[in-house]
């Protein structure tokens, strides 16, 4: 059995079903960052699809963007949750009012 940009296609779309509701239905914060990472691989996935699908040599130039931007976001998204939890002491969305203060 052979892939075909049909099965990717599905495989990147419940990876981002997946990520969607883990954002909607989760209050940590850790959890939600988590899903949205999920999404934005889905959509990375959907689009090395089509390259390949294609044969566009420019897709895999622009995966090795994505990863780049998927990584800087992770280390300042972590950053930024680490620095919350020092000053608050929790990462549950319910229970920050950071930015309400």
């Amino acid at each position: 059995m052979t892939l075909t940009l049909q099965h990717l296609l599905l495989l990147s779309a419940a990876l981002f079903a997946i990520g969607a509701a883990g954002a909607c239905v989760r209050r940590n914060v850790l959890v939600v960052f988590m899903s949205i990472q999920t999404m934005m691989a889905a959509a990375m996935l959907a689009m090395a699809s089509f390259a390949r699908w294609n044969l566009l040599p420019e897709g895999k130039a622009a995966m090795f963007f994505l990863i780049a931007v998927l990584a800087a976001q992770a280390a300042a998204g972590l950053a930024l949750l680490v620095a919350v939890f020092k000053r608050c002491g929790t990462v549950h969305g319910d229970e920050l009012r950071l930015l309400r203060d």
